[in-house]
């Protein structure tokens, strides 16, 4: 498990993204309290979704606006194709722990 932040500083309606070491991003999501957690890369070209937009239950891309459903991780709108890769979390003493494997 893989420490992102504190629950403190994802309030619901917005999301925080993390790159770690060997490269790879993380995107995790407060939807009305649910929090999700997210490969933070866009299957369509690679741009980080943590700088992108939160709409509701989607986030859009920065780059190409493909949008992502935040539930299932379904590309709903073009140009990406590919579902985002879900990870499991953990919320342990005010601090939010995503599981890589």
């Amino acid at each position: 498990m893989v420490k992102v932040c504190s629950l403190s500083e994802i309030p619901p309606g917005t999301l925080k993204g993390l790159q770690l070491d060997d490269g790879r991003r993380v995107l995790v999501v407060n939807l009305d309290g649910e929090l999700r957690a997210w490969d933070g890369t866009c299957t369509h070209e690679e741009a980080d979704l943590s700088t992108g937009f939160l709409l509701g239950e989607r986030v859009t891309c920065p780059l190409h606006l493909s949008q992502f459903d935040l539930n299932s991780g379904e590309a709903v709108t073009p140009p990406a194709k590919t579902s985002l890769r879900k990870y499991n979390l953990k919320v342990e003493n005010e601090e939010i722990y995503v599981d890589l494997d």
